[in-house]
């Protein structure tokens, strides 16, 4: 006897109902951190674009972070966390293998007992998490999900390294994808390329970490690890020449093919918002694109730096602050990172 399964109903298409955000309060000018790197102020504007970022303090963890960026969310959509059908979060920074910190951010927005995972999918993450949000509400398996990306890099930088440490900061910025009844996001164009996944990484494992302190304790010597903690840790290197060719070639063709494939010009567009890695990489991508000057470009790295998975967000959330008349007009987001992994796709904003 032959049993069909039964399946959700799905929805016609999904939409970004809403987004929230969290900036740390604390600001970090170029000026404070140059001379460990041995440069200047200018020289960090001319590179990157950035003239100071922000930094979480004490009690802001990339829980809490994550949890007053979905809040505001969900409050914008007129939603509770009771009303979730998933909780994503998109972040490379929580100290946590395990548990996720999306299943601690559900429980703190009450969205218990929704499904809860994190994404590590580094600057790309938000990315995924929007496509991975929109297949289950198109899927019927839920009708709200909220997409979270954030990060607290701070705890991975080395003061001394010219490579990476002078770009990042932190903070969270979130959507609630909700279901629509004609689609508001594209088909997402993702994909990587583990081949070069030693371009942006971590010094060292945290195996390595785990040995090298272990030997130190079986060996007797465990002074040799006293106050060498921040040494010990792992922290962010890149190989900046070749991330910059990478994003600025690669990106841009990744970037014109999510536009093709939502059958979208750039001429249709009201926002472009690319992942905030480097001023120069967002001027490339605009230039190439060929984006008309009625295109609204994100800049927010000028004064919050590169904070990874929640970069994208966060600059939507300052776009539709700053000009709310881009609210219900098409953008075009990117992300892309370690892994090396990346992710387009066009939305309807907020």
């Amino acid at each position: 006897m032959s049993v069909t399964l039964k399946q959700h109903k799905p929805h016609t298409g999904s939409r970004i109902a809403a987004v929230g955000a969290f900036r740390p309060a604390r600001r970090v000018p170029n000026e404070d951190i140059v001379g460990p790197i041995d440069s200047s102020d200018e020289w960090i504007r001319q590179r990157t674009g950035i003239v100071t970022r922000q930094r979480a303090g004490d009690g802001e963890t990339v829980v809490s972070m994550a949890v007053a960026a979905g809040r505001e969310a969900l409050e914008r959509a007129g939603l509770t966390g009771a009303d979730l059908g998933a909780v994503i979060v998109a972040t490379v920074t929580f100290p946590y293998a395990t548990p996720s910190a999306a299943a601690a951010v559900a429980h703190e927005l009450g969205a218990t007992p929704a499904p809860a995972f994190d994404v590590s999918a580094a600057c790309a993450g938000y990315c995924y998490g929007v496509a991975q949000a929109d297949a289950l509400v198109r899927s019927g398996a839920a009708r709200h999900v909220l997409v979270v990306g954030v990060e607290r890099l701070s705890d991975f930088i080395d003061p001394t390294d010219r490579s990476i440490s002078f770009l990042l900061g932190d903070g969270a910025g979130a959507v609630v994808v909700s279901a629509a009844d004609e689609p508001g996001i594209s088909p997402s164009v993702w994909g990587s390329d583990g081949e070069r996944w030693e371009t942006i990484s971590m010094t060292r494992s945290l195996l390595e970490v785990r040995d090298e302190v272990e030997g130190a304790r079986t060996g007797g010597d465990a002074s040799a690890i006293t106050g060498q903690e921040e040494m010990l840790w792992p922290t962010l290197r890149q190989d900046g020449p070749s991330v910059f060719r990478w994003a600025v070639w690669s990106m841009a063709k990744v970037a014109r093919e999510a536009l093709d494939t939502a059958g979208v010009a750039p001429e249709d567009l009201a926002a472009f918002i690319p992942h905030q890695a480097n001023m120069r990489i967002i001027d490339e991508f605009a230039k190439q694109l060929k984006l008309p000057d009625t295109v609204t470009v994100a800049r927010d790295i000028v004064d919050a730096g590169n904070t990874s998975a929640a970069s994208i967000p966060l600059a939507m959330h300052r776009l539709l602050q700053e000009d709310p008349s881009l609210s219900g007009g098409l953008a075009l987001q990117i992300g892309f990172g370690a892994g090396l992994v990346y992710g387009a796709q066009v939305v309807r904003l907020p």
